[in-house]
C-alpha cells in the first residue's frame, strides 16, 4: 500500500467516525449511503496530489460537519462532483436521494455542457448560476466555499499558472462571499492561502517575522491577559474565557500596504478576545478595561448595538499598555458565546434547516445582497461588466451607518448618497422621492452620507418617477438597477410590442414564416440561452435594446432543426448556381442573405476552421477560428460558419511570411517556387529584421488549405529559408 493510499484511508475512516459522533443513527445511514455512491463513482479517479479523488468530497463534507450543517448538505457535499465528473446523472441522484440533495448538487455543478465564446463568459455564466442557486438555498454556497477551501489547501500540486488564476478568483470572489456570509474561519484561511500564492515573498516575510517575534510578543500578551483577569474578578465578573490570537496574515499584509509600513512598524499583531455569557457582561468588561488602560481614540467600535450586515457582533477597542518602558497597542474583542459562534460560522450558526425553523430569519436578511445581485443581473449582458460588478459589490467592506427617523440603523457602501438610501428603504420610496433631509436639513439628492447621519426621505405619491439623470447620482448597483427597472417596467408593454414586431419583421425578411419558426422548443431554447423567463421577456429585451435582434433570430433558427436544414439546402443551392464567387463559398449558420467578406487579418481559405463575425453595416466577416483579433470582438456577434464545395477556379488571397538568411538569390528562389506551383502573386514586401535575416511577406492566390500547406513545404526546401508561416494580421 502506498503512502497516499494510506493517507486517504485515514482521512475516510476519521470522517466516518466523526459522522457517527455528530448524527443520529438513521442520519448516519444516509451519509454512509452517499459516501458509498460517491466512492464507487469516483473509483479510478485521482487528484493532482496522487490521492484517490474521493478524498476531496470527503474533506469538503468534513469541513461542513465542523460548521454544524445538516445531513442533506453533508450528503450533497459527498456527491457534489458526481454529476460533473462521473457517469452519475441528475436523475440518478433524484431517484436515490430525493430532490433536496439533488438540487444542492445541481446548484454546485458548473455549466460544463454549454459552449462559451471565452473563459470570462463561462465564468460569468457560472457565477450567475451559482447566485441563482444561492438565492434559493444558501447551502449551495456553503458547499462551494468548503470545496474551494480544500482546493486552495491542495493548490501546491497544480502548475504555477493555475495557482495564480485560482488564487486570484478566490481572493476576488469566494473570500469576500465568505465574509459577506459572516464565516470568518473560512474567509481568513482563504485569504492567507491566496496571499501565499499571489505574493509569496510578502507571505514568507510576515510568517518568518511573526515567528521571530513570537516569544517576546507572547510574554507581553500573557502579562496583559493576567492583568485583565484580575480586573474582571475585581469587578465581580467570574464567568469568562480570555485568550490571545495572532491576526491572520492577510489582514497584516493589508495594513502594511495601506499604511505603507514594514512588519516591524506594525505593533498590533495580536488581538485579545474575551468571551462572556451576556451582553450586559460585555459592557461590564469594556468598562473594567477602559478604567485600567487608556483606550486609543477612534479605535472603539460597538458592533453589538450596530451589528455588521453579516450578523457579526462584538465590542472592539484598542488600549495602550506598557512593557519594559515601551508602549504597545493591543486590540481587545469582547463578545458573548453566541456572538462568537456567529463570528466564526456566520450564516451557518443560524441554521434554520437544521432546527426546522419556518419563516423569516436573520439569515434571510443576510442574503438580501444576493437578491440585489440577481436584480441587476438582467441589466448586464456583458460578462466583463457583470464580473467586475460582483467583485466590487461583494468586496466592498467600507460602509457608512446612518439612522432612519425612527432610529433604525441602515448600512450602505461608502460614498452612498441620500438617493441610494431612499432606494435601500424600498424601490417605491426611491421612485416617489422628491427630496432628502439629513439631520433635519433639506440637502441635494447627491449629498454623500456619513456615519451617524439621520436621513429622512420626502416622497410625493403623485411624483412621476425617477429621472434618467438619477443614474449619475446613485452609487450603489442596487439603486441603479431599480431605476433601470422602473423605466423597463413602465414601458414594458411598449417594449414587448416593439420587440415582437422587430423579430417578426426580421424573420419574414429571411423568407421564413414566423409561426413556423416560433415553436415552443425554439422559443424555450432562446429564453434559456439568455436567461429569460418567458417569450414576453424576450420581446421586451429586444425592444429595450438589451438583447440583439440578430442574436435572438439566429438562436431561433439554429434551434429549429427543420428550418435550419431547409435554409442550409437553399443556401447551398444558391452557392452552386453562383459558383466561382468566393463570397458564396461559406455557409453562415442561422444567417442568410447577408454580405459575406473575408478578413484580411488572417486570410482564411477552404479547409481552415472558420467563424463569422456579424459586423455593423458590413455584413458577415469570415475569420480563421484561431485569428487573434477574435479575442477583442463581442462574443455574441460570433457565429458558426463552414465551407461548401468550391471549384479550383475559386481562389483566395493568402499571406505567408518567409524568414531566410540574407543571401543573394534567395528572393529569386522564392519567386521560382511560387511560379512552379502555378500561383499568382498579389503582393510582395521584403525587409530585414533585428537579427539581420531577410523577411519576405508575400500574398498569393490559393484555392484551398492543402495547396497552402504544399506551397509552405516547398518554400522550406530552399536552403536559405529558416521558417515559413501564415500571418495573423
Amino acid at each position: 500500500m502506498n503512502t497516499e493510499q494510506e493517507k486517504a484511508e485515514i482521512t475516510i475512516n476519521n470522517f466516518l467516525s466523526k459522522v457517527k459522533h455528530y448524527y443520529h443513527a438513521y442520519e448516519v445511514g444516509q451519509i454512509e449511503n452517499a459516501y458509498e455512491v460517491a466512492a464507487k463513482a469516483h473509483q479510478g479517479q485521482f487528484r493532482a496530489s496522487g490521492r484517490p479523488y474521493i478524498t476531496h468530497p470527503v474533506i469538503v463534507a468534513d469541513i461542513l460537519i465542523d460548521m454544524g450543517l445538516d445531513v442533506a448538505t453533508v450528503c450533497a457535499a459527498l456527491l457534489h462532483d458526481t454529476v460533473e465528473d462521473t457517469y452519475i446523472t441528475d436523475g440518478d441522484l433524484r431517484e436515490k436521494f430525493g430532490n433536496e440533495i439533488a438540487d444542492l448538487v445541481a446548484g454546485v455543478t458548473k455549466l460544463d455542457k454549454i459552449q462559451f465564446h471565452n473563459k470570462e463568459e463561462e465564468q460569468a455564466e457560472n457565477m450567475r448560476k451559482m447566485f441563482f442557486a444561492m438565492a434559493k438555498d444558501v447551502r449551495v454556497m456553503l458547499i462551494k466555499l468548503a470545496d474551494r477551501l480544500h482546493n486552495m489547501r491542495s493548490l501546491m500540486y497544480l502548475s504555477e499558472e493555475k495557482q495564480q488564476v485560482i488564487a486570484k478568483e478566490t481572493l476576488d470572489i469566494f473570500a469576500p462571499i465568505a465574509g459577506r456570509l459572516g464565516i470568518s474561519s473560512i474567509k481568513s484561511e482563504l485569504e492567507d492561502l491566496c496571499l501565499k500564492y499571489l505574493d509569496n515573498a510578502a507571505y514568507q516575510e510576515i510568517s518568518d517575522g511573526i515567528a521571530l517575534k513570537k516569544n517576546t510578543r507572547q510574554e507581553i500578551v500573557d502579562a496583559f491577559i493576567a492583568e485583565v483577569k484580575k480586573e474582571l474578578r475585581a469587578s465581580n465578573i467570574e464567568d469568562f474565557d480570555i485568550y490571545g490570537r495572532t491576526k491572520h496574515f492577510y489582514s497584516i499584509y493589508k495594513k502594511m500596504r495601506k499604511q505603507n509600513k514594514t512588519l516591524d512598524q506594525v505593533y498590533d499583531l495580536t488581538a485579545v478576545r474575551v468571551i462572556v455569557d451576556t451582553i450586559k457582561d460585555c459592557y461590564a468588561v469594556l468598562g473594567a478595561i477602559h478604567a485600567r488602560w487608556k483606550p486609543m481614540p477612534g479605535r472603539f467600535k460597538d458592533y453589538i448595538a450596530v451589528p455588521k450586515p453579516n450578523m457579526y457582533q462584538s465590542l472592539h477597542t484598542t488600549v495602550i499598555i506598557e512593557s519594559d518602558k515601551h508602549t504597545y497597542p493591543i486590540e481587545v474583542q469582547i463578545r458573548t458565546h453566541e456572538m462568537h459562534k456567529i463570528a466564526e460560522y456566520g450564516i451557518a450558526a443560524h441554521w434554520k434547516y437544521k432546527e426546522g425553523i419556518k419563516g423569516a430569519t436573520p439569515m434571510d436578511d443576510n442574503l438580501s445582497w444576493v437578491k440585489e445581485v440577481l436584480s441587476y443581473d438582467d441589466d448586464l449582458k456583458d460578462s466583463t461588466e457583470f464580473l467586475d460588478l460582483i467583485r466590487r459589490d461583494i468586496s466592498n467592506t467600507n460602509e457608512v451607518y446612518v439612522f432612519t427617523p425612527n432610529g433604525d440603523v441602515k448600512s450602505l457602501p461608502a460614498e452612498s448618497t441620500g438617493l441610494d438610501f431612499a432606494y435601500l428603504i424600498h424601490s417605491q420610496v426611491g421612485n416617489k422621492c422628491v427630496g432628502i433631509k439629513i439631520n433635519n436639513k433639506i440637502v441635494p439628492l447627491d449629498t454623500v452620507l456619513t456615519t451617524g447621519d439621520t436621513v429622512e426621505v420626502m416622497t410625493n405619491p403623485n411624483a412621476k418617477g425617477p429621472s434618467r439623470d438619477w443614474l449619475k447620482i446613485v452609487k450603489t448597483a442596487s439603486a441603479k438597477s431599480k431605476i433601470r427597472q422602473f423605466f423597463k417596467r413602465e414601458l414594458k408593454d411598449e417594449y414587448i410590442r416593439t420587440g415582437r414586431a422587430m423579430i417578426e419583421r426580421e424573420i419574414k425578411h429571411r423568407g421564413i414564416n414566423p409561426a413556423e419558426l416560433m415553436t415552443a422548443e425554439a422559443v424555450q431554447a432562446a429564453c434559456d440561452r439568455y436567461m429569460l423567463a418567458s417569450v414576453d421577456e424576450m420581446y421586451a429585451a429586444v425592444g429595450y435594446g438589451s438583447l440583439s435582434l440578430n442574436q435572438v433570430v439566429v438562436k431561433l433558427i439554429s434551434s429549429n432543426e427543420a428550418i435550419y436544414e431547409r435554409l442550409r439546402s437553399q443556401q447551398s443551392a444558391r452557392k452552386k448556381q453562383q459558383s466561382g464567387r468566393k463570397e458564396n463559398s461559406v455557409i453562415i449558420k442561422g444567417v442568410d442573405d447577408l454580405l459575406v467578406r473575408f478578413s484580411r487579418c488572417c486570410s482564411p481559405v477552404p479547409g481552415d476552421e472558420i467563424v463569422g463575425f456579424i459586423s455593423r453595416g458590413r455584413g458577415v466577416i469570415v475569420h480563421r477560428a484561431d485569428c487573434p483579433t477574435l479575442k477583442n470582438m463581442e462574443p455574441e456577434r460570433i457565429v458558426k460558419a463552414e465551407w461548401v464545395n468550391t471549384g479550383e477556379k475559386t481562389t483566395f488571397p493568402v499571406t505567408i511570411e518567409i524568414i531566410a538568411e540574407d543571401k543573394g538569390g534567395v528572393f529569386a528562389d522564392i519567386t521560382k517556387v511560387i511560379a512552379n506551383e502555378g500561383l499568382s502573386f498579389v503582393a510582395i514586401n521584403a525587409r530585414r529584421d533585428r537579427k539581420g535575416n531577410a523577411v519576405a511577406t508575400i500574398t498569393v492566390e490559393i484555392s484551398n488549405h492543402e495547396q497552402t500547406n504544399q506551397l509552405m513545404n516547398r518554400l522550406l526546401t530552399i536552403p536559405a529559408v529558416i521558417n515559413v508561416y501564415r500571418t495573423h494580421g
